[in-house]
């Protein structure tokens, strides 16, 4: 069941009609903890057992860890083994050929549970966050924090620290109603208009299709790809933030315009914020941080990156991914950070072009998880464009795919009260409601999905 089908919108309303009855109130962590399981379970029953072991087995270790701070690391060790067996199993075992009745095959033959990496990462942070603030919490809210149905498939990532104070008893009253419905459109209208109409385009980028065009549509496709997987966990994002608010729950805001980062550092403060701020406090300050000179610095820096790659999958383009990142915010604090932009819009501009343009060339190897596919692509941009009958790009159709990104990271937010602009907020909501259901592309699954 996923965030644009219509079962979704049918769930969704009857948890809401049931989770503000009065006689209910006191109900309502029991009303979230059933729905979401309901959620998880819609599409991989078989796997629910899978989500209670990790959920109860990190609680143990939680109610331990306040009597012997050794069992964090316990915990943290469970669960980085729950999402190495599952993630990272076929790079130490070889896929069996058939299923038998031993108990190793039937293991081995389980499917990858959708959002395994991010629940463990929630199991994380409950295990470090709550004995730091020696309250101890319950089953059930420790279930709600981790199996919270708006943020269990592709996060955003909540902090337990940030989570756990709005677990009380909600108040329809109190539903900020306008701000939700703004989340919800935005979101529907970056994943149906513009994610799901890129997507229909940026399919010549698979192998061997990509093949076919020639090396200026590989170019364009390349940039096209950039705006749709903004449009798509960004549009993710904002749903999940919307349907949580409409439940009394606010969770972290994942964008602030990352293309229009000025660098690489920039670039992580803005894009999957949630993502970038645990891998800082639960990885790199860990390692040590800046702390240990210049050296140990980079070296963390690019250890935490490519950790943060592996993390979105087990092959080799990813974790190449994360480290040129981490390699590039090396470079960048021995050298680029010296100049000094602020009082130079020019110097900024030319500095957002790079960053945007280096971040794309590396959403390559987030495209075609196969090192060798994602190669071929990288050299056939610079190939000459004697190709056979290619497909035609219609490039008026990606410009107006692309453009709602692209405005969105040049209009200024936060437009005072009576303003002009501000006034014409519903107008301009309205037609963004009216081009999702009037141009939605064809239906495709969230990218963040496989991760």
């Amino acid at each position: 069941m996923t965030f644009t089908s219509w079962q979704f919108g049918i769930f969704v309303s009857a948890v809401f009609a049931v989770f503000y009855l009065p006689p209910l109130r006191r109900a309502q962590v029991h009303i979230l903890i059933a729905a979401s399981v309901f959620f998880y379970g819609y599409g991989q029953p078989e796997l629910l057992p899978l989500l209670l072991v990790a959920v109860v087995g990190t609680w143990a270790f939680l109610a331990l860890s306040f009597r012997r701070p050794a069992y964090t690391a316990l915990g943290i060790i469970f669960n980085l083994g729950l999402l190495a067996f599952f993630k990272y199993k076929f790079l130490f075992f070889a896929p069996p050929v058939q299923t038998g009745q031993a108990i190793g095959d039937f293991l081995l033959n389980l499917p990858l549970p959708i959002g395994i990496s991010f629940f463990v990462f929630h199991n994380i942070s409950l295990l470090v966050d709550l004995p730091k603030q020696k309250r101890e919490r319950s089953l059930w809210e420790v279930f709600l924090y981790v199996i919270f149905f708006p943020q269990l498939v592709s996060g955003p990532i909540t902090q337990a620290k940030n989570f756990f104070p709005q677990i009380k008893p909600k108040s329809i009253a109190e539903v900020p109603f306008v701000e939700a419905v703004q989340w919800l459109v935005l979101g529907y209208f970056f994943k149906l208009y513009v994610a799901n109409n890129l997507n229909e385009m940026t399919s010549y980028m698979a192998y061997p299709l990509f093949e076919t065009v020639k090396a200026t549509d590989k170019w364009l496709l390349l940039f096209l790809y950039s705006f749709q997987i903004y449009a798509d966990f960004s549009g993710y994002s904002a749903i999940a933030l919307g349907l949580a608010l409409l439940f009394g729950y606010r969770l972290p805001e994942n964008f602030n315009r990352p293309y229009i980062a000025t660098s690489i550092a920039d670039f992580w403060r803005r894009w999957h914020i949630s993502l970038s701020s645990w891998l800082r406090n639960y990885l790199y300050i860990p390692l040590g941080g800046n702390k240990h000179g210049k050296a140990r610095t980079y070296f963390n820096l690019m250890a935490t990156m490519a950790l943060g790659g592996l993390w979105h999958g087990a092959a080799v383009s990813y974790l190449v991914w994360g480290f040129m990142h981490g390699l590039l915010l090396a470079i960048e604090r021995r050298f680029v950070d010296r100049l000094d932009g602020a009082k130079s819009p020019l110097l900024n501009a030319a500095r957002a072009f790079v960053v945007f343009f280096a971040v794309s060339l590396l959403w390559i190897l987030f495209k075609l998880p196969d090192f060798a596919h994602a190669a071929a692509y990288f050299v056939g941009l610079f190939s000459s464009d004697e190709v056979p009958n290619p497909p035609k790009i219609y490039r008026s159709l990606a410009l107006a795919y692309a453009l709602p990104v692209i405005l969105q990271h040049f209009i200024v937010p936060g437009r005072p009260k009576g303003s002009w602009a501000r006034r014409l907020e519903p107008v301009f909501y309205g037609a963004l409601v009216a081009l999702t259901f009037a141009e939605a592309g064809p239906d495709s699954a969230f990218i963040y999905f496989q991760f």
